[in-house]
């Protein structure tokens, strides 16, 4: 397999380095930022913001994925979505991801010109999302979750949920050089194990891809800090420089600037300022 990964005309180290994807909620009720960029000029200004911060993706979601969320249609979710991704895809020179599990939506995206379809399904939601997938020849993120938190043996689950996912995405023909995987902290997930798999995250390179970690904000650290989401910046920055420690080669963040220096500063400690 390629030592790099090709997403949206760029390249991308597949370990060894960790990239900032930023998140840009273009919805009204999101858990930490609902409502702040739903508007198409607004959030080209945060997508600017980003990038000037060092954001090297920027993931465009147009359905809150909280708990208790209220799903709404795939029309909604396009209408939400395509504009923006063809905006900052005019605009800016910047690999775009969409946050999605349905297919439609995720059609919609590529043509809006979307690099990479992010799914907190893992292919396991709608039946087409492997084939569209596989048909764009766009990269993933293949994200671990459950409808219940109940597991025999939680780690071996989770390893065995994701070679599930992975043979899908092989069945459908999505080419191994184009597979990121997410271990789905806060989803499907108890507070413990959310724990436990942060503590673990180093286990899911025996699967030999790019590993997402997405924490940023979530319910994990506002338990174990009693904080409200938007005071949990320092315990996001507590799991990326856990994720840049264990191998992971993306983080999810809402706060860019912050995230990007805590990825800069572990590096430089890992290698010794050789990088």
């Amino acid at each position: 397999m390629n030592d790099r990964m090709e997403i949206g005309k760029r390249w991308f180290q597949r370990s060894g380095r960790t990239y900032v994807m930023g998140i840009l909620n273009v919805t009204p009720d999101s858990f930490s930022d609902g409502g702040r960029w739903n508007d198409r000029d607004r959030a080209l200004r945060h997508v600017e913001e980003m990038l000037k911060e060092g954001a090297d993706i920027v993931d465009v979601g147009g359905e809150s994925t909280r708990p208790g969320y209220t799903m709404i249609s795939d029309q909604e979710e396009i209408q939400r979505t395509a504009p923006v991704i063809e905006a900052i895809k005019s605009r800016f020179d910047v690999p775009v991801s969409l946050d999605t599990y349905k297919s439609k939506v995720a059609e919609a995206g590529i043509a809006a010109g979307a690099d990479l379809i992010n799914d907190i399904w893992g292919l396991k939601y709608d039946g087409r999302m492997a084939e569209v997938i596989a048909k764009s020849g766009l990269p993933c993120c293949l994200m671990h979750n459950r409808r219940e938190a109940v597991y025999e043996d939680f780690l071996q689950d989770v390893a065995a949920d994701l070679a599930e996912t992975l043979h899908l995405a092989e069945l459908s023909g999505i080419a191994e050089d184009k597979i990121i995987l997410d271990p789905g902290v806060g989803f499907g997930k108890t507070y413990e194990h959310n724990l436990e798999i942060l503590g673990a995250l180093e286990k899911l390179q025996v699967f030999g891809y790019p590993v997402l970690l997405g924490c940023s904000r979530k319910s994990v650290i506002g338990l174990t800090l009693d904080l409200p989401a938007d005071e949990r910046v320092e315990g996001t920055l507590a799991t990326t420089v856990i994720g840049v420690m264990k191998g992971c080669s993306f983080v999810r963040v809402h706060d860019v600037k912050e995230n990007v220096r805590a990825v800069r500063m572990t590096e430089a400690v890992l290698s010794g300022g050789r990088n």
